[in-house]
């Protein structure tokens, strides 16, 4: 996957999104690499902050976790959990070539042009408690509110079945719970 122009990137994220009929709402910022720095930026859109931690394994394969920004994530107990070995950080190249973003712009927005069943996704169920979730519009110069429904009829709609589960709670996946 090539990198797109930032503007052009997010203009086809709120097409799709239109598209699918999801509610959605952004503001830019000044750029942010860590929960810290998006902590500091303040938003007036209201919702949850989200962690998206791109990973790998020994075997190669990849993992995007959504979780809260709140959700502590010790990657030696998701790898226990998740039955693989050494999770780890997929290095900066790997998030240009298979999602076609740099560094601190992470999102599950970017699996909207990433092949299906070629990474794991797994949404951190604390997420579905929000009225909105707080992500990068595949740049990290601005945030985009969605609900959590609207989030995971994304990824369904991009071929990326989501594994909602608690962090840190071995079990299977569970559905989430969403009120309308």
């Amino acid at each position: 996957m090539t990198m797109r122009d930032p503007d052009q990137a997010e203009a086809a994220l709120t097409a799709r999104l239109d598209e699918l009929g999801i509610a959605w709402t952004s503001e830019r910022h000044a750029p942010v690499f860590t929960v810290e720095q998006a902590r500091s930026v303040g938003t007036r859109l209201g919702g949850a902050g989200t962690k998206n931690l791109f990973l790998r394994d020994r075997r190669k394969r990849f993992f995007l976790l959504v979780a809260d920004e709140d959700t502590p994530v010790d990657l030696k107990a998701l790898a226990t959990e998740w039955g693989v070995r050494g999770l780890s950080f997929a290095r900066p190249e790997a998030l240009a070539d298979v999602l076609g973003v740099t560094p601190g712009a992470v999102s599950p927005f970017a699996l909207m042009d990433a092949a299906p069943g070629t990474i794991r996704v797994v949404v951190d169920a604390r997420l579905t408690e929000h009225k909105l979730l707080l992500l990068h519009p595949l740049r990290n110069d601005a945030t985009t509110a969605v609900s959590p429904e609207g989030l995971l009829t994304f990824l369904r709609a991009c071929g990326h079945e989501p594994e909602v589960r608690p962090l840190g709670a071995p079990g299977p996946t569970q559905e989430p719970h969403l009120t309308e």
